[in-house]
């Protein structure tokens, strides 16, 4: 696994740390239409999709991590 996996992986994990701030911080009819979650004239957050994509976050960033560690010596 090389350095282009760990710097996808921590890009995808900065997007969806972003996404779950925004699907904490705005009510179901204000998101955009093409995210999942979206419900016309609903003011409730979806607290379940920031925490799945908090988690989602959480291991991207843990696995680009792991993958950046130097190789032991054999």
């Amino acid at each position: 696994m090389g350095k282009p996996l760990v710097i996808a992986a921590l890009v995808l994990g900065v997007i969806f740390l972003i996404l779950a701030v925004y699907y904490w911080l705005t009510p179901a009819g204000a998101l955009p239409g093409f995210l999942p979650g979206y419900e016309q004239g609903v003011e409730a957050h979806h607290v379940k999709h920031a925490i799945a994509s908090l988690v989602i976050a959480v291991v991207l960033f843990c696995f680009a991590w792991f993958q950046s560690k130097p190789a032991r010596a054999a």
